[in-house]
């Protein structure tokens, strides 16, 4: 897995890019909400270069798991705690957390993994405002 400075736009993308796939798949209502969202802009990041993070990730995940596709819910856990690791600004931490949330509900269904990930995102960073108060 490659690595990003931490709180980079682009580690902050690539948590955005592991809810996407969270569940194995995304939907086009998912991409819909990061571009409505504008979550490049919001994280910094050029268009272009917010696809150029999702796809990196992609390939990393397959790379991982020597060609099987299962998106991100089977990652190990010392990679995603690593990758999580990569962002520690606490206002970065929410924004990120926010938009992955957005993404996970955009389709109007919360797979497992995605409400897992959501979970430990907001396990791993403390904040009292990622509650799932939305997925109820």
């Amino acid at each position: 897995m490659r690595s990003y400075p931490t709180n980079s736009p682009e580690a902050a993308a690539r948590l955005l890019a592991m809810a996407l796939v969270a569940d194995g798949q995304y939907s086009m209502n998912e991409i819909k909400t990061i571009d409505r969202l504008q979550a490049a802009r919001r994280l910094g990041l050029a268009p272009e270069a917010i696809k150029a993070v999702i796809d990196g990730f992609c390939e990393d995940l397959l790379l991982a798991a020597d060609g099987q596709w299962t998106g991100s819910a089977d990652m190990d856990e010392a990679s995603r705690e690593q990758l999580l690791a990569e962002v520690q600004d606490p206002t970065l931490q929410e924004t990120v957390w926010h938009l992955c949330e957005a993404v996970a509900l955009s389709d109007g269904h919360l797979a497992d993994g995605e409400v897992e990930l959501l979970d430990r995102m907001a396990f791993a960073w403390r904040h009292p405002s990622m509650a799932m108060t939305s997925a109820a």
